[in-house]
């Protein structure tokens, strides 16, 4: 199972700080999230960057998720 860590915004949402999620893919993972997160939509999580094992993926999309990844979703930082 890949162990999803939520952030602080994220928390207040899921009401917890961690999950851990049988899914092989990034796509398999945000279904389950937001089928256990009535709160959590696809859209907010797909706007999300998200960093798999530590490295930021940025075409997550069909990412392949491993049994023991750690996965983070990060808000995306806007420049100007």
């Amino acid at each position: 199972m890949a162990r999803v860590i939520f952030s602080s915004e994220l928390q207040r949402l899921t009401g917890e700080e961690q999950t851990n999620v049988a899914a092989s893919t990034y796509r398999d993972l945000v279904d389950e999230i937001t089928s256990r997160y009535e709160k959590l939509t696809r859209d907010e999580l797909m706007s999300m960057a998200v960093a798999i094992d530590g490295e930021i993926i940025h075409d997550p999309y069909l990412e392949r998720v491993r049994p023991g990844s750690e996965v983070h979703f990060l808000h995306r930082i806007s420049g100007g």
